[in-house]
């Protein structure tokens, strides 16, 4: 699915389109993509985008009024850019999300369709989705080991646990693990000061794969 990466780089793709702009409709093909009944999705309709922030391994949308769009694609859902009023065509498309200049389409390959939508009210029903791991853009080199060596486990699984690390998964895990040069099943607690300087998990090396990754997704590949 979808990690932190490719979550960042969706932001970072979405900021210049549609922060700032009116949701004038919001248009299910599949009615088991909502999960939550309270608030209705239609109180989102009208009001403009505030913020945009990675939660876990999902994408918030935040409106006027407190509310918030929280969408996990979870393994085969991907977002598109497509012109205003797009239709959602095949059993593919599951959404779409109408801005002035613009739709965002959400679609889901597959048969079994396990990406969801939620509709949540204010700053504590949204931390309620969060796994509470710590966030890689923010984290520093002792708060990173700290979280990690909490409990001696294997690097794979302590990378992989949405309650210690936001919004890394089995894929980047392995990504990281081999430009560092380093055994998944290493224990955490058993690493020495080089080997976590090696982890190229935080600040700057992440930011630069999200950008990276971020262009692609801005040149419409």
């Amino acid at each position: 699915m979808p990690e932190l990466p490719d979550i960042a780089a969706y932001i970072s793709a979405l900021e210049t389109r549609i922060v700032a702009q009116s949701i004038e409709h919001i248009r299910l093909a599949s009615p088991f993509l909502l999960r939550t009944v309270q608030p209705p999705l239609t109180d989102v309709e009208g009001h403009i985008v505030r913020d945009l922030r990675p939660v876990g391994k999902r994408i918030a949308i935040g409106v006027e009024g407190d509310l918030w769009l929280v969408l996990h694609l979870m393994i085969a859902g991907r977002l598109h850019w497509r012109p205003r009023g797009a239709r959602l065509a095949g059993r593919n498309s599951l959404a779409a999300f109408d801005f002035p200049h613009g739709s965002l389409v959400l679609t889901e390959a597959g048969t079994k369709h396990r990406a969801s939508l939620y509709v949540l009210k204010g700053e504590e029903a949204l931390q309620s989705v969060d796994p509470g791991g710590i966030d890689v853009f923010l984290s520093d080199l002792d708060s990173f080991r700290n979280a990690l060596t909490a409990e001696n486990r294997t690097l794979k699984r302590a990378l992989t646990d949405p309650r210690i690390v936001s919004g890394i998964g089995n894929a980047y895990s392995d990504e990281i693990l081999h430009a560092a040069r380093l055994s998944p099943i290493a224990l955490t607690q058993k690493l020495k000061p080089d080997e976590w300087q090696r982890l190229p998990v935080r600040g700057n090396s992440l930011h630069a794969k999200a950008l990276d990754r971020s262009a692609v997704r801005r040149s419409g590949k």
